[in-house]
């Protein structure tokens, strides 16, 4: 099974405002990288989907798609603490299963990359990224192997320190543009 995850709970310190709930061609921020997602899962039936958010009006839009929202009033403190709801209220997951991230501020991604992402991944994956060119970004995919390491991390930190550890090659996955990758960080690229 894939676990795909929309962290949704940031601060949002650089841009001045919940960057979450800000408008972008007539939907706010996150419901871009949420309807990616829930498109992935529509399409196939390997996966589930979680909302990671303080916030509830993103829950409540989670809810809405039929994906499981999931409050993390601590993730203020860190990337840390919203991967470590979303994995909690996965409860029981099998070795064989993965965790795909994707922080919520990433509206370009598509469900293509996404796809891309979950095929790649084999018995022997540890770990996946979406890149373009030499540029690695989000979403990330962990085995669930892995879990202990990615419960066990701490403060802003999300799970890029996981990848590529001796032993556990970490698999690059192409996306189709560098827009992809990018998240959105200040008000002006909304524009």
């Amino acid at each position: 099974m894939n676990h795909l995850i929309l962290l949704a709970a940031g601060s949002s310190r650089r841009f001045g405002g919940n960057k979450l709930l800000a408008p972008l061609n007539g939907k706010p921020l996150f419901a871009w990288g949420l309807a990616a997602l829930n498109e992935v899962c529509r399409a196939r039936k390997d996966c589930t989907l979680t909302v990671v958010s303080r916030y509830t009006e993103i829950r409540d839009a989670a809810q809405a798609v039929d994906a499981q929202a999931v409050d993390s009033p601590e993730s203020e403190k860190g990337q840390s603490h919203s991967i470590r709801a979303g994995l909690h209220a996965l409860g029981k997951v099998e070795e064989g299963d993965f965790f795909l991230f994707l922080p919520a501020d990433q509206p370009w991604i598509t469900p293509q990359t996404i796809s891309r992402l979950l095929d790649a991944a084999g018995p022997d994956t540890w770990t996946a990224t979406a890149a373009f060119g030499e540029r690695v970004g989000t979403p990330t995919l962990f085995s669930a192997r892995l879990l202990p390491d990615l419960l066990a991390l701490e403060g802003d930190r999300g799970g890029r320190k996981l990848m590529g550890r001796p032993g556990q090659p970490c698999l690059v996955v192409q996306a189709d543009s560098a827009r992809e990758l990018d998240d959105v960080d200040f008000p002006e690229q909304l524009q």
